[in-house]
């Protein structure tokens, strides 16, 4: 493990990225206890505060855990797809903050993905994620709920349109897509869409994954995809100066 002394870059964004090279690389393995602080610090020539800086870089990415008492220290963790979750859906939520992405381009790479997981959740649909689509549906229908409700519910179908592919690697790459993309366009497009006929389209989907009807599917999904496209332009036109 090497760092570039020279470099402007951070030292502990160095170490951290050094460290994290080998655990990727398979230098280091799961539950192998890292060096300690001292050690590290020699091996790279920096202070011990410089070395605990990226300790708590690679900690907060779940790559490695802390332990207490004579045989604690610092181990490389297994990570887990539901604990890496929560990190892909808050860079795909800072990337489309910080970068401007247009409502056309989030629409357009959110629908495209859900729609190339479908035919896997047409043939691997369970009876738990269809009851978690049609439970959501029938929340999505009652007068009383409000939009933030409403909008929690739209992110809860689709993620379960998702997961019914039984893919933990599509689940993964998806819950950007889904839980940072879907609240986006909920956001511009809630106060002008029908929730009939979200609801009308969702009930299309769950029926068509219970009959293993990929297509239907698909084509529910983009109806969906026109609908919101179509919401989002007329809201932003809407607010557009005159």
């Amino acid at each position: 493990m090497k760092i570039d002394p020279d470099n402007k870059a951070d030292l502990s964004a160095q170490i951290a990225e050094a460290i994290r090279d080998a655990i990727v690389s398979g230098q280091l393995i799961v539950d192998e206890r890292l060096p300690s602080e001292a050690e590290l610090a020699d091996h790279f020539a920096v202070s011990r505060p410089t070395v605990r800086e990226a300790l708590k870089r690679l900690a907060a990415q779940s790559l490695i855990r802390t332990q207490r008492g004579a045989f604690g220290g610092a181990f490389v963790n297994r990570l887990s797809y539901p604990e890496a979750y929560g990190q892909q859906i808050t860079t795909a939520t800072l990337l489309l903050s910080m970068n401007s992405i247009s409502f056309d381009t989030a629409c357009e790479a959110r629908y495209a993905l859900e729609r190339a997981c479908t035919p896997l959740a047409a043939q691997r649909r369970t009876p738990d994620t269809l009851a978690t689509m049609r439970a959501e549906i029938h929340r999505q229908g009652q007068p009383g709920l409000t939009d933030e409700s409403f909008c929690a519910s739209d992110v809860a179908f689709h993620r379960a349109l998702v997961d019914s592919a039984g893919n933990p690697v599509l689940s993964y790459q998806l819950a950007g897509a889904v839980e940072a993309m879907q609240p986006l366009m909920n956001m511009i497009t809630f106060t002008a869409r029908s929730r009939e006929a979200i609801v009308g389209l969702h009930t299309r989907i769950a029926d068509a994954l219970a009959c293993s009807d990929a297509e239907a599917a698909q084509t529910a999904l983009t109806e969906l995809e026109a609908y919101t496209l179509t919401l989002g332009r007329d809201v932003m036109a809407a607010r557009a100066p005159k």
